[in-house]
């Protein structure tokens, strides 16, 4: 946030604060990334004392961001449309797992899975364990490749207000023992789309 706070404001844009003791500029993320996830396609509401026409805020922004950051679109939108965060129903994802399990296996194992009805689990947090019906959270999961060693796994995972699915724990339910070699979060749905 600190980073978008910066470039926002070395582009000269005029962003909004919140009233208070503390005030905080008004930018959220439509749904933040767990450590160590990458994406490519993140959301955020930005809020501004005065307008700025999408082609030039997208290009004063880009020319203050570091490699790899880039915004991509830019779409004006009225005080009263709800929040991008309030909006999220799912995310898609693409998971890389190291594996000795064939092709079959995997694919098996994922028909297994959405074959569930009920599939319950515990999270343990700092502040005890979380019991919960993990297979809720799992809009759907297939099977993008098996190149040597690994395996490609695409998930879409509910991410509202009623609960995350974390893709670390659909493939331990999947069966695999090591977490994820990498996590990529390749699609946010609103529930517009």
């Amino acid at each position: 946030m600190r980073l978008w706070q910066r470039a926002l404001n070395r582009a000269g844009m005029a962003l909004a604060y919140s009233e208070g003791f503390h005030p905080h500029p008004k930018i959220s993320l439509a749904a933040p990334l767990a450590v160590g996830v990458t994406s490519e396609a993140e959301l955020m509401d930005v809020a501004l004392t005065r307008q700025a026409s999408p082609h030039f805020f997208t290009a004063a922004v880009n020319q203050q961001l570091p490699a790899g950051f880039e915004v991509l679109q830019v779409v004006p939108v009225g005080e009263t449309v709800p929040s991008l965060q309030s909006q999220v129903r799912f995310a898609e994802y693409t998971v890389e797992l190291e594996t000795e399990k064939g092709r079959k296996e995997i694919a098996s194992a994922i028909d297994n899975l959405l074959s569930l009805e009920h599939l319950p689990w515990q999270h343990q947090r700092d502040t005890g364990p979380r019991h919960y019906d993990l297979r809720q959270l799992i809009d759907d999961v297939w099977l993008l490749d098996c190149p040597d060693g690994r395996c490609i796994i695409g998930m879409r995972l509910r991410c509202d207000s009623s609960g995350s699915g974390r893709p670390e724990q659909v493939a331990a339910a999947l069966g695999f023992a090591e977490l994820p070699k990498s996590i990529h979060r390749t699609r946010l749905i609103l529930k517009s789309n």
